[in-house]
């Protein structure tokens, strides 16, 4: 009986912290605690990816989220906020958010830069209330850790992005299905 109550036990254990991982912090960031955060990851993007620093020179903006976590255990979710920054400044505040369900089972945290390549796709996420990734315009991602070269078929994509400093035990990371909203701060 005592090998049913431990898996049991270890399996709760596990939902919860699932749970509090993809739950928004009680308090949220601050406008300035965001731009610190983003502007960190992103000078360590670009410190470290020369393909990064080729798209952000062309890009007209990037949306940067410095933290987002995501966990899951049977049921799964993610959660992070981040600056729109454009021509060097803050031009914005979102958070990224997502539910998934089906076989996966752990934790992780990652950078994830979306830049906007067009005036359309920075449109598409500036004037409505909500922007689905994948659903809404679609996103070439550049997985850090491969060698990747800047093609013409990547700069003429609307939306490039990458995902960085994962950490965590959980396999992969899709941003596909994502939905980003607008927030206040």
């Amino acid at each position: 009986m005592t090998g049913k109550f431990s898996r049991r036990s270890a399996l709760a254990g596990l939902a919860l912290l699932a749970a509090a991982l993809t739950a928004p912090a009680a308090e949220a960031d601050t406008a300035a605690e965001i731009d610190a955060k983003a502007n960190l990851a992103l000078n360590s993007l670009l410190a470290n990816s020369e393909t990064a620093q080729a798209i952000n020179e062309k890009a007209l903006a990037v949306l940067v989220f410095p933290d987002v976590v995501k966990a899951g255990f049977g049921v799964g979710g993610l959660y992070g906020e981040g600056v729109l920054i454009r021509d060097g400044v803050s031009a914005g505040y979102y958070n990224v958010a997502a539910a998934s369900f089906g076989l996966q089972l752990g934790a992780q945290s990652y950078s994830q830069f979306l830049y906007f390549m067009t005036e359309g796709a920075l449109n598409t996420l500036t004037s409505r209330k909500g922007f689905e990734i994948g659903g809404d315009a679609n996103v070439a991602v550049v997985n850090e850790g491969v060698s990747a070269e800047i093609s013409s078929m990547t700069i003429q994509d609307p939306i490039v992005a990458f995902v960085t400093s994962q950490k965590g035990l959980m396999a992969g990371v899709t941003i596909e299905g994502s939905k980003i909203t607008e927030i206040d701060r």
